[in-house]
């Protein structure tokens, strides 16, 4: 079955397939739940919103998160670090660093979090909130990277596009862009520069993995 990438805007992503994942919820339509797994990367409030996970809380949802977050979430949290891995039925979520270099908004020291989710027959690394960072030289087999571009707080277009040639993804789609900081200029200018098929999707807009 396809593998569908909703991008609700800025940072938040629902990735649908045999099991349903939202990672960074924020601002969510009403009745945008359940959910079988929601990844939140780091505390502050346009990815760690209390308020959009608990209406994404189904009977047996999994909630993973960095340290910080899991009393401001509230419920049942499971902590992650960076380096760790969680299983949830089919669906493995392999927690990565993601932080900045030369800026102090996201330390690596907060341990804070990117991820490469494996569902079904494809791995998805959502970068978080992120510098270009050595750790994604490692990044293998990735059938779609979520990489944001906005600059200010996080990788700029040209960095994310770096970043793009060296993980070599088979599609990238840009993010944090078009809220708080970036615009869709930024995303242009790293669909120009990426390397690889690149698709810009609107808020509300999404995206299908075909197996």
């Amino acid at each position: 079955m396809p593998v569908t990438i909703h991008w609700f805007g800025h940072a938040s992503f629902r990735i649908r397939g045999s099991k349903t994942v939202f990672i960074d919820p924020w601002k969510l339509p009403a009745g945008s739940g359940p959910a079988d797994i929601v990844i939140v990367s780091h505390s502050h409030y346009d990815h760690c919103s209390r308020e959009d996970v608990e209406g994404l809380r189904g009977k047996g949802t999994v909630v993973l998160a960095p340290s910080d977050c899991v009393k401001a979430l509230g419920g049942k949290v499971t902590s992650i670090l960076p380096g760790q891995v969680q299983k949830s039925g089919d669906v493995i979520v392999e927690a990565l660093p993601a932080y900045n270099i030369g800026k102090a908004f996201h330390p690596k020291t907060n341990n804070w979090i990117g991820v490469v989710v494996q569902l079904d027959t494809y791995r998805i690394y959502y970068a978080g909130d992120t510098d270009r960072i050595p750790e994604m030289d490692q990044l293998k087999n990735i059938a779609l990277a979520l990489l944001p571009v906005g600059g200010t707080y996080t990788m700029n277009a040209a960095e994310a596009a770096g970043a793009a040639k060296t993980i070599k993804p088979a599609v990238a789609i840009p993010y944090h862009w078009g809220d708080i900081v970036g615009q869709r200029s930024d995303a242009e200018t790293f669909k120009a520069q990426a390397g690889c098929a690149v698709e810009i999707l609107s808020p509300g807009g999404e995206y299908s993995l075909a197996t």
